[in-house]
């Protein structure tokens, strides 16, 4: 994998983890009710999820890759697809309202851990963004070098992104600063999104 290949993959796991939803929300949650300890715990417990989504999705596609270029083919076509889907609604997106933390509860670090790794790991949507992502970046003859180097980089910039929420964006008005320019962040994830959909035409 060459630099402006990663750092491309880079660019879109950040804007992928940016993307307002229930995982920053129940990062916050923790955070807010239950402090800074259980916050973090949430964000690597959630990375933990991400890592094994992204270890399936990249060993799946090797075997495929090996198996059948036609199949391969195929999958990319459809990755870039729905990638492309993902950009024209993120495109379309208004401004997101208020994330909702919902009413914290006083639970152990590991409970609150648990909590941000289950919501990873049930989000059937976080598996189907991996298979559309990685079939964009994944070589006809991978190395397994290079299916680490994926798999590392979306997880420790899931974990990275979600311990700076934890640390941060929990204070008010810090927060609302991030949610006011979410529309922003939508319309920047949708036009590399689209932009990457286009390389699989173009290529």
């Amino acid at each position: 994998m060459t630099l402006t290949t990663w750092l491309t993959f880079l660019i879109i796991c950040c804007l992928g983890a940016m993307s307002p939803g229930p995982s920053v929300a129940v990062v916050l949650k923790q955070t807010v009710g239950n402090g800074r300890g259980h916050g973090l715990a949430a964000s690597w417990f959630h990375a933990a999820g991400i890592f094994l989504w992204a270890l399936a999705t990249v060993s799946g596609l090797a075997v495929v890759v090996e198996s059948s270029e036609t199949l391969f083919n195929a999958i990319t076509w459809c990755g870039a697809a729905y990638l492309a889907w993902i950009g024209v609604k993120a495109l379309m997106a208004g401004k997101e309202g208020p994330l909702d933390v919902g009413e914290p509860g006083k639970v152990s670090i590991w409970k609150a851990g648990m909590e941000g790794g289950m919501i990873s790991l049930l989000n059937p949507k976080i598996a189907i963004f991996f298979l559309a992502l990685f079939s964009q970046f994944i070589e006809k003859d991978p190395s397994l070098a290079d299916q680490a180097i994926m798999v590392m980089t979306a997880s420790l910039v899931d974990g990275l992104w979600y311990t700076l929420v934890a640390v941060i964006l929990s204070q008010g008005r810090v927060l609302k600063a991030v949610q006011k320019r979410s529309q922003g962040i939508n319309r920047a994830t949708g036009v590399v999104l689209i932009m990457l959909a286009l390389r699989v035409v173009i290529r």
